[in-house]
């Protein structure tokens, strides 16, 4: 027979421990809860995600690809198609959703630009359109600009209200999602410098730097910023006091525990 092994070598400092041996043992609920799958969900963020993808390619095979992606609009459609692909992709699969900040500024961009068409371009004269005077079946254009202006910041809107839980985004990230807009900003107005003997060097009127100058253009953009970022303010705002519609089960992304016995 072997001796027993002792609990502590003699001449040897016992190791240290780091919590009572009594002391149980926590993990976090998602290591071992599995996630539930939202199918509707997931169709219904498919069927946006394709929407918005097929009213940019309307509108990109309408008029010049490179003027029609150079437009907020546009690149706001395509920034929520590709959230909401991922999005119904993590709903599928029963995974985690993505970050509030991330889908915050998709809904906050969407609906902004759709607001600013509707405030100050849907009644411009002469008539504002991201393609120009280019030929084409004259109903399809109205019906991907309708898409990109009023049913893409709505279905936004829906998603966010009805299958996204609350209190996901923080008064931080308002600021962060101003970083966009301003960068854009840069853009369209290098652009335009760039594209002076062009006629459609800029592509939004009241962002013209040939017709009003740099001093109102830029008044203009301060106007826009600051509604801009009132508009993320209140967002964020209205996640923290909206009612959770998503159903109890998945406020967490959990299932609920079975009652035990």
């Amino acid at each position: 027979m072997t001796a027993p092994i002792p609990r502590d070598l003699p001449d040897v400092p016992a190791l240290p421990r780091t919590h009572p041996a009594s002391a149980p043992l926590f993990a976090p609920a998602r290591a071992v809860v599995p996630l539930d799958r939202r199918p509707l969900a997931a169709a219904y963020r498919l069927f946006v995600a394709l929407l918005a993808a097929g009213a940019v390619l309307v509108e990109a095979l309408v008029g010049s690809p490179a003027r029609v992606l150079s437009y907020f609009a546009v690149q706001s459609a395509l920034l929520l198609a590709l959230v909401m692909l991922a999005s119904a992709r993590r709903a599928w699969s029963a995974r985690h959703p993505l970050p509030g900040a991330l889908t915050g500024a998709a809904l906050l961009y969407v609906v902004m630009a759709g607001l600013v068409h509707h405030i100050l371009l849907a009644d411009a004269t002469p008539r504002f359109s991201m393609t120009g005077d280019a030929a084409g079946p004259s109903w399809l254009e109205p019906v991907a600009a309708h898409t990109l202006h009023t049913v893409l910041p709505v279905a936004a809107v829906l998603d966010w209200l009805l299958l996204s839980p609350p209190a996901r985004t923080h008064l931080r990230h308002a600021t962060t999602w101003m970083l966009y807009p301003l960068a854009y900003l840069a853009f369209t107005l290098a652009r335009g410098a760039l594209l002076t003997d062009s006629p459609d060097a800029y592509l939004y009127p009241f962002l013209d730097v040939a017709r009003h100058g740099y001093r109102n253009v830029l008044a203009n953009a301060l106007l826009l910023g600051l509604a801009f970022y009132a508009a993320a303010v209140i967002q964020v705002a209205l996640d923290h006091v909206r009612p959770n519609l998503v159903r109890r089960g998945l406020k967490t992304g959990f299932r609920p525990r079975p009652p035990v016995g």
